[in-house]
């Protein structure tokens, strides 16, 4: 059995967090640099884009219609049951909407890219095209960051959508409510700090996933339970670091467009 380090553990968290910077780092310089592979970054935006479109939409659906059928019996008491349109439009729009597709990304990409360049890893693809002269980095890390970015972009506005859609079908069959009066509640009610704070969060999101898989996809070893363990770490990590930076970022914003 192994004796576990205190000292080596700190020293591979160091530098498990230097490799990570200079990837993420590498992934955006690369971006300035030629030549440009657009036909992957085409390939992986229809891969990831595309592919979560149905979890997303899904997920979208029915945070709505939950949101609308738990907060009637609250809004009820207050005689207030006429602004759930306006609570599952600002609870979809600033946070649910970038959070729950974020993960749901996460969950579905981040393990992909780790368990794809871990295979292309433990089997010496990378080495490979080091030996051809091409930037693993540039090929296979940068066209994978700008297709979540850009496609997280518009799968949290799907998914906005569909969350009022699903708000709005509760909130008429089942809550008695006027459709038009839901969909007015929903659309006066937001600023454009709303919109601002909901359409930012998927940039970072998009980068956070991309980067994380790449990371742990890149630094698998140990065979097949390698890449494995790179996908399970993949996923994790990028959930949790999602949550904690969506904290930062909202109290980030809310210094600079308080609340009304």
């Amino acid at each position: 059995m192994r004796l576990f380090s205190p000292i080596e553990w700190a020293k591979e968290s160091v530098m498990a967090v230097q490799d990570y910077s200079l990837l993420a780092w590498r992934s955006l310089t690369n971006l300035f640099r030629h030549p440009r592979y657009w036909a992957d970054i085409l390939q992986q935006a229809d891969l990831i884009g595309v592919g979560s479109l149905p979890i997303v939409v899904l997920t979208g659906f029915f945070t709505g219609a939950v949101l609308a059928l738990q907060s009637a019996n609250s809004l009820a008491r207050f005689g207030a049951l006429s602004f759930t349109g306006q609570l599952v439009s600002l609870s979809m729009v600033r946070e649910l909407g970038p959070v729950l597709t974020g993960l749901m990304v996460a969950g579905r990409n981040a393990s992909g890219m780790a368990s794809e360049l871990g295979s292309m890893k433990v089997t010496e693809q990378i080495d490979a095209m080091r030996a051809l002269g091409t930037d693993p980095s540039k090929k296979l890390v940068t066209p994978r960051v700008v297709s979540s970015v850009v496609m997280l972009f518009f799968l949290t506005i799907i998914s906005d959508l569909v969350g009022l859609a699903g708000g709005s079908m509760v909130s008429t069959l089942m809550l008695r409510l006027d459709l038009n009066q839901y969909w007015t509640s929903a659309w006066q009610s937001l600023a454009f700090e709303d919109v601002f704070m909901g359409l930012i969060k998927p940039v970072f999101f998009g980068f956070i996933i991309a980067t994380i898989g790449c990371h742990y996809g890149l630094r698998a070893k140990g065979g097949t339970q390698g890449v494995g363990r790179a996908t399970t770490q993949a996923v994790v990590a990028a959930s949790v670091i999602i949550l904690v930076v969506n904290f930062f970022i909202t109290r980030f914003l809310m210094a600079f467009f308080p609340m009304q």
